[in-house]
């Protein structure tokens, strides 16, 4: 079989894509340039009216512009999915098939979240905002991916195997032998002979499994210690504080890089600091519902049960892997990059806990919680904590970003998960070997990669800026 071309029967619209792009560059330096005119204007106290249409005008060609190209891309993907043909379709064309759950996804999430925005709280305030809408597109889209990917509703061929004649194939391949398989290699072969979409699409699990939840792990760890930190102060705050600065002072590339070399791994060491880390979500979780319902023991008793028969039985199989009930299950490998993410992050997590702590409990409503007689842990979980969750929820956004680059350079490294993970960062690295010659193996997972840390960024950016609006 030929191979596919990029898009297929759609390729009429192509040199307008080309076309449109070209004119978005233009009016971008267009727009560059009329912001330095009317910033050296303000300079001399005075902004022309020629100066202020051209940045005007300047501003709106971008805006038209990029939503033209926004509807072709669309075209694209409608396109694709709706012709009849492999090579009708083309590389878009198919992929955007192979994605169909997760746009039909997509876009049942943005009709609910938009029908009942006013009911969602931050979350549905986060739809008023354009930068925070695509970001968050940008998130479930990888975050669905994952989850159809994990239930292998999207990947074409096994990540891990291996064709004969494949080896650093072009993207669109035909294979040689198409029975009972997809007839393709979308995205190309790499340097293993492996499917590169494949690999890519089960890399987003890989990410999605570990960035977000050792993410709010070094949360609760940061909010238990940095908040009485900030509240009581005095010796407890300068330990805390000073262990803090410690860890932080550590550069943190060489601070993983030692937490997951063979060497450490041998030792026991980071099971131990599994077995402290992941106990402080019990904590967090045991002392918000003691604060919360003290003047109602019945309810706080049942609910503490519930808590410490969940948390005790999560945390014997995440941290010691020796579930009693064999459910989960924390390879070894993937243990020692949780920790280790959850390690470095801590202290910048308690930091900032503390810094906020600091100044809201100053605030006039601390001040009465005290006087009505209520206890430290409930001030500061329930008075404190709410009223900094705008910083606290950007900051985890940005922070998911950092891990997802963090696991994408332990992978390039070849460190923490296993050699034929399909991760990104491993797959960068195997691509990265023959990149001057075969460059598509490497340039998928890594566009991958960096448009989920940019969604994580935008997202992060509409939520402070309607958390400021609050």
């Amino acid at each position: 079989m030929e191979p596919l071309t990029w898009t297929g029967s759609l390729s009429v619209l192509d040199p307008m894509f080309l076309l449109a792009w070209i004119a978005f560059g233009i009016a971008v330096v267009v727009q560059i340039v009329a912001t330095f005119l009317a910033a050296e204007d303000i300079v001399e106290h005075e902004v022309s009216a020629s100066t202020r249409k051209l940045a005007e005008y300047a501003v709106l060609g971008v805006k038209i512009i990029a939503g033209l190209i926004l509807l072709m891309i669309l075209a694209y993907v409608v396109g694709g999915i709706l012709m009849p043909s492999l090579e009708a379709k083309g590389i878009v064309g198919a992929v955007s098939t192979r994605l169909l759950p997760v746009w039909i996804a997509l876009l049942a999430t943005f009709a609910a979240s938009i029908a009942f925005k006013r009911r969602l709280g931050l979350y549905g305030k986060l739809f008023d905002s354009m930068v925070g809408m695509i970001g968050f597109a940008i998130v479930m889209f990888w975050v669905f991916t994952a989850i159809f990917g994990a239930m292998d509703l999207i990947v074409t061929h096994d990540p891990l195997a291996q064709v004969s004649g494949m080896k650093n194939k072009v993207p669109g391949t035909a294979l040689p032998d198409v029975e009972g398989a997809f007839p393709y290699y979308l995205l190309g072969g790499d340097n293993l002979a492996r499917d590169v979409f494949s690999r890519v699409v089960k890399g987003a699990w890989e990410v999605v499994k570990v960035a977000p939840f050792a993410t709010l792990f070094a949360f609760m760890v940061g909010i238990t210690l940095g908040l009485p930190a900030a509240y009581f102060g005095g010796r407890l705050d300068t330990i805390l504080s000073f262990v803090s600065n410690l860890i932080l002072a550590f550069p943190v590339i060489l601070l993983f890089y030692l937490l997951v070399t063979p060497e450490i791994v041998q030792t026991g060491i980071p099971v131990y600091m599994a077995a402290v880390l992941f106990i402080f979500p019990i904590i967090f979780m045991v002392i918000l519902i003691n604060s919360r319902f003290y003047v109602q023991p019945v309810k706080r008793s049942v609910y503490l049960v519930i808590a410490l028969v969940l948390g005790l039985w999560i945390y014997s199989g995440v941290a010691w892997n020796a579930d009693p009930l064999g459910l989960i299950e924390f390879p070894p490998n993937l243990l020692v990059v949780f920790v280790s993410v959850v390690f470095v992050n801590s202290p910048t997590v308690f930091r900032i806990v503390r810094g906020i702590a600091l100044d809201i409990k100053t605030r006039d409503y601390v001040a009465a919680g005290q006087t009505r007689g209520e206890g430290p842990w409930y001030i500061m979980l329930w008075e404190i904590l709410p009223n900094a969750r705008g910083p606290l929820i950007v900051d985890f956004c940005l922070r998911i970003g950092y891990t997802t680059i963090l696991l994408g350079t332990l992978g390039f490294f070849g460190l923490g998960l296993s050699p034929e993970s399909p991760d990104w960062g491993s797959t960068i690295n195997d691509g990265r070997k023959l990149l001057s010659i075969f460059p598509h193996p490497a340039l998928a997972p890594a566009f991958s990669l960096m448009s989920l840390v940019l969604g994580l960024n935008l997202l992060a950016d509409g939520l402070r800026e309607e958390s400021l609006r609050d």
